[in-house]
């Protein structure tokens, strides 16, 4: 039987084993992992970005993990203008170190699906590749919406609903390795993770039909990225090491709290919530929606 228990577990092991994973990359304009956080979010650039931030008195990081977007946040606003909370769980401890060099930003132990509102209001609330980790990703997403401003905005992104195919490699793979200590899991990923490395480095391009029945969409495609969209997530990004590679993919496959969702589904939370959405983006690997009061 498929267990849910381990995922705070499984959290807690990979930031405080990995503290500085992806948080360079994050920083870094011109990475891949900054400019999915662009693109996904509906910006072209950080400035783009810091723009829209300008004028936010309180931001927060829900879910914030080792402080890497916080710190992205906090360098893309006027600390002497804009105080930038994080929230996590399991790893506020790992987040305060990382960044006690940084002004007026505070970091909280909480649960996104309990009573967060000692934390206060906010103008801006950035809760993305969380949510869907949570026993409730709805009551979570309303829960953070209860934070909000008058005029604030809630910029959240959740796993999207994939190819059949893939859903059953993933779901196989968790169930396998759900109740693994970190060490043996990561063993198993870093099979996995060998087989992304291998076929990257194929470095070859084709052409695939639509095949609706297995969820696959026409259109070109390299041979890694292929068997990622379409069959199973074996990530691979030459700018990480390979333990950084394998780590992300235990992130996806270890935690047994992994719910995936529709566009339909998310601009419900939103209407009940009472926000409106002012954008929205869904891709091969999520959703992504911002929506303001």
């Amino acid at each position: 039987m498929q267990t849910t228990t381990n995922t705070p577990q499984s959290f807690k092991d990979k930031w405080e084993k990995n503290t500085d994973l992806a948080f360079a990359q994050t920083l870094r304009e011109d990475s891949d992992i900054a400019q999915w956080i662009m693109r996904r979010n509906g910006f072209a650039s950080f400035a783009e970005y810091a723009a829209h931030l300008a004028g936010k008195q309180r931001i927060l990081d829900g879910g914030c993990g080792n402080g890497r977007v916080t710190a992205l946040l906090r360098s893309l606003t006027d600390p002497a203008r804009t105080e930038v909370v994080g929230v996590d769980l399991v790893a506020s401890e790992v987040a305060r170190k990382n960044l006690e060099h940084l002004e007026n930003v505070t970091l909280h132990a909480g649960d996104l699906l309990g009573d967060l509102s000692h934390l206060g209001k906010f103008d801006f609330i950035y809760c993305q590749e969380v949510l869907h980790h949570t026993a409730n990703p709805r009551a979570g997403f309303l829960n953070l919406a209860s934070l909000l401003s008058d005029e604030g905005e809630l910029a959240v992104y959740v796993y999207k609903q994939k190819a059949a195919i893939r859903e059953f490699a993933d779901d196989h793979i968790r169930r396998v390795i759900g109740p693994l200590p970190y060490e043996e899991a990561m063993k198993a990923c870093e099979q996995v993770t060998e087989l992304g490395r291998v076929l990257s480095q194929l470095d070859v391009k084709f052409t695939a039909p639509a095949v609706e029945v297995l969820g696959i969409e026409a259109g070109e495609y390299d041979v890694q990225r292929f068997l990622y969209h379409f069959f199973l997530k074996c990530f691979w990004n030459p700018e990480f090491s390979f333990h950084d590679n394998a780590v992300i993919n235990y992130d996806w496959y270890h935690p047994q709290l992994c719910t995936r969702h529709t566009i339909e589904e998310v601009l419900e939370w939103c209407s009940e919530a009472g926000l409106r959405p002012v954008h929205q983006c869904v891709d091969h690997y999520g959703i992504t929606v911002r929506a303001a009061r």
